[in-house]
């Protein structure tokens, strides 16, 4: 019976692969959950969840606040290029 479930959940995992090698942040912070999950008493796959869980939404945090920045970024330079043709106009 384990090992039926065990082929199960490979299988599983295989099948879903794709789905969440898309997701950044999810590896790194799988890691790093189950390993902690694992010191914290024998929790490394409920850590790994979690993990997986944190990892994915710091790297939605993170690339939202690079898009702010690049936007903010480029209203800039278009000011200062509009500013300076206005200028070079006069």
């Amino acid at each position: 019976m384990r090992n039926m479930s065990l082929v199960l959940t490979t299988a599983a995992a295989l099948a879903l692969a794709p789905a969440v090698s898309s997701a950044k942040g999810c590896v790194k912070g799988a890691a790093v959950g189950g390993v902690a999950g694992h010191v914290a008493g024998k929790h490394g796959v409920a850590g790994a969840a979690v993990g997986c869980a944190v990892g994915h939404h710091e790297a939605k945090v993170k690339a939202k606040n690079e898009a702010a920045a690049q936007a903010n970024a480029n209203a800039a330079s278009t000011t200062t290029n509009t500013a300076a043709g206005i200028e070079q106009r006069r």
